[in-house]
């Protein structure tokens, strides 16, 4: 699971990795509520561009970080989900209280220049430690 957090606009980036099935979603689960708790963002999004199974255990990790961004006054939405994924959201009634994207480029554009930003930082550290500065 990669995690980006934008100050900026209090957005939290969550970029899902693994199947969320009835073995993963506590793992999952545990990890996005220390991030959420961590930053207390405005806007939080999950991106299931890597995802192409979820069982009814991700429907219930999806609805539980909902409640638990409402709870906070923040929003969730899902962009870039599969069509087998989508159609398990739609059945499920998910998709009418959660905001499903098919593609955001602002948040591509702003997940680009975190990675960038972070390239350049960790560059950074190691020239300092092959210098002998840190």
């Amino acid at each position: 699971m990669n995690i980006i957090y934008s100050r900026e606009d209090k957005l939290l980036m969550i970029e899902l990795t693994e199947e969320i099935d009835q073995h993963t979603a506590d793992k999952v689960r545990r990890k996005i509520d220390d991030e959420i708790e961590r930053f207390i963002p405005r806007k939080v999004v999950f991106d299931f561009s890597n995802i192409s199974f979820m069982d009814s255990s991700g429907i219930g990790m999806v609805l539980g970080r909902y409640k638990l961004i409402k709870m906070l006054g923040g929003e969730l939405e899902l962009i870039n989900v599969h069509k087998t994924t989508k159609k398990i959201f739609d059945m499920s009634g998910v998709s009418r209280i959660i905001k499903i994207a098919e593609q955001e480029e602002k948040y591509k554009i702003k997940q680009q220049k975190e990675n960038i930003h972070n390239q350049i930082l960790n560059n950074l550290d190691k020239e300092e430690k092959s210098e002998g500065i840190i």
